[in-house]
């Protein structure tokens, strides 16, 4: 099947029919390019405009929400190669040209002057938090740290050579069954934060836990004294017989390798979790999904 079988149509800019005008004017967080492009149809002379929209970052974008509707033809674009998904205020990365914002902020003051948590907390409320705020941050991860007992049991039904990642898949997703009843509701703002707050808090755990079961060695439960980069590295490498001496300078480099990938944009995983929970579902499944 040729899937670009005889559609003759032609990608026009006002520019290219003559006109000058390239003024752009605000519209909510979208920028509308006031001459838009010209989808012309060869075979019929029809002709279909485009809005054009511009962001603080990136190239434009044509808005082609309408186009099913005026022409009947939908796009292809396969793995969104020249696709915009949303309309983001979270991050932005130009990895050919070592950008990444999180927020407007660039990633090297956030990674000199930010921890983690506070990134973290950025990314949830636009901002980063002042003293009070980021107390009362870390003091909620804090209190979220520990995971229900019975999550032990189900470590013990995965294979012994099971792949940590796919351990830590299967039991990010069995939170839906501990943390997420009938009365959480995925419209709820207040639900939602704290989903994510449990999942800030929980993921290391549960992280160091799948690490430690595929190397059959015993678990180790979070400090409330030690900070979450540390909570995580002593987790993975201590034990009953044995305790880890923290570095200052590897929980420094962890920390910052942390704050690198505190959000991934639009990237395969992402976006798997943007698809499930376009459809209501338990954010803890959504979340395995990618």
């Amino acid at each position: 099947m040729n899937l670009y079988k005889n559609i003759p149509f032609i990608l026009l800019s006002d520019n290219d029919l003559g006109s000058s005008n390239n003024i752009f004017s605000s519209s909510g967080a979208d920028k509308i390019l006031k001459k838009p492009f010209t989808l012309f149809n060869n075979e019929t002379g029809h002709s279909v405009e485009l809005p054009v929209l511009t962001g603080t970052d990136g190239p434009d974008v044509l808005d082609i929400r309408n186009l099913y509707k005026d022409t009947g033809l939908f796009t292809y674009d396969p793995g969104y190669t020249s696709t915009a998904s949303c309309n983001s205020a979270i991050t932005f990365i130009d990895g050919n040209k070592g950008i990444l914002r999180h927020r407007g902020y660039d990633i090297n003051d956030l990674a000199n002057k930010s921890d983690f948590l506070e990134v973290c907390y950025l990314l949830l409320h636009g901002d980063l938090p002042s003293p009070e705020d980021k107390q009362k941050f870390e003091n909620v991860i804090q209190r979220h740290t520990m995971v229900h007992e019975q999550l032990v049991n189900l470590y013990r039904g995965f294979r012994r050579d099971a792949h940590p990642m796919a351990v830590m898949v299967g039991v990010v997703g069995s939170m839906s069954a501990f943390y997420f009843d009938e009365t959480m509701k995925v419209s709820n703002l207040n639900h939602r934060k704290l989903s994510a707050q449990r999942l800030i808090a929980k993921v290391p755990t549960i992280a160091a836990w799948s690490f430690a079961y595929s190397n059959g060695s015993p678990f180790v439960y979070p400090k409330e004294e030690l900070s979450y980069s540390e909570n995580f590295l002593n987790m993975m490498f201590s034990g009953p017989n044995v305790k880890y001496l923290q570095n200052p300078i590897i929980t420094k480099a962890f920390e910052k390798i942390l704050i690198l990938h505190a959000d991934h944009e639009q990237n395969a995983s992402t976006s798997t979790v943007r698809l499930v929970g376009s459809s209501g579902a338990n954010p803890f499944a959504c979340i395995a999904a990618g």
